[in-house]
């Protein structure tokens, strides 16, 4: 197992991963992110968790494989439940899955954050959500990125207990580095979107029954955001 096991998406996860770290990857599927890491000597041990038997046994499979058993715990557990205090975790990786999906687990597995993890989070969509639960637990956005690989847009999130922060509602949206920073692919994704939006708009003003006005008024804001953001060089 080396780098190139890797996709883009998790060798650009595991550039953000600190050296010398202990990493728990929750929801670790195949576990390539915590054996390519260990493989390359970017971390010390880890733990790969599954809630599913299928990708559990992958994982096993991997690491048997790699031969860096000795090193890598794999727990079939529901979230944070796979880590325990014994492993002196000091970073966290949830990866491949919905922004929502990601804060509950973060929201209901609180009791086993010591609060010094490093967050390296990659949300397929709903990153507003997960970014306001971050700011309401004392979480600050310390790297952002947007990355596209086989027609797919990820963003990485990547975050730690700071104490109090507020983030504007845009901030919450777009996210607040990915806002200063402005990259071609951060702005190739909203532009992407914007059409996608003014095209929801023009089907919902086209639509025959009653809508929500909450919704569309929902939805002409975040294009008003977008055409915005765009607009300012």
């Amino acid at each position: 197992m080396n780098d190139q096991a890797l996709s883009m998406r998790l060798q650009q996860v595991a550039a953000h991963v600190p050296a010398g770290a202990r990493l728990a990857d929750i929801g670790s599927d195949h576990g390539y992110l915590p054996v390519a890491l260990l493989a390359r000597g970017g971390i010390v041990s880890a733990v790969a968790g599954e809630v599913a038997l299928t990708p559990l046994r992958a994982a096993e499979r991997t690491v048997r494989e790699s031969g860096l058993g000795h090193l890598i715990r794999v727990r079939l557990a529901d979230g944070l439940a796979a880590i325990e205090p014994e492993d002196a975790i000091t970073a966290i990786s949830l990866c491949g899955m919905g922004g929502e999906r990601i804060r509950d687990i973060l929201d209901s597995g609180k009791a086993r954050l010591s609060g010094h993890e490093r967050l390296i989070l990659q949300p397929n969509g709903g990153e507003q959500p997960l970014r306001l639960w971050l700011m309401e637990n004392g979480y600050r956005i310390v790297c952002e990125e947007v990355l596209r690989e086989n027609r797919f847009t990820y963003e990485i999130i990547v975050a730690e207990r700071s104490g109090p922060v507020i983030y504007s509602a845009e901030e919450l949206y777009f996210g607040p580095i990915q806002l200063q920073q402005r990259s071609p692919a951060f702005i190739a994704k909203w532009q992407r979107l914007l059409r996608l939006k003014q095209q929801s708009l023009g089907n919902l003003a086209r639509a025959q029954q009653a809508l929500p006005e909450q919704r569309v008024q929902a939805l002409e804001l975040q294009i008003r955001w977008i055409e915005t953001l765009l607009a300012t060089p």
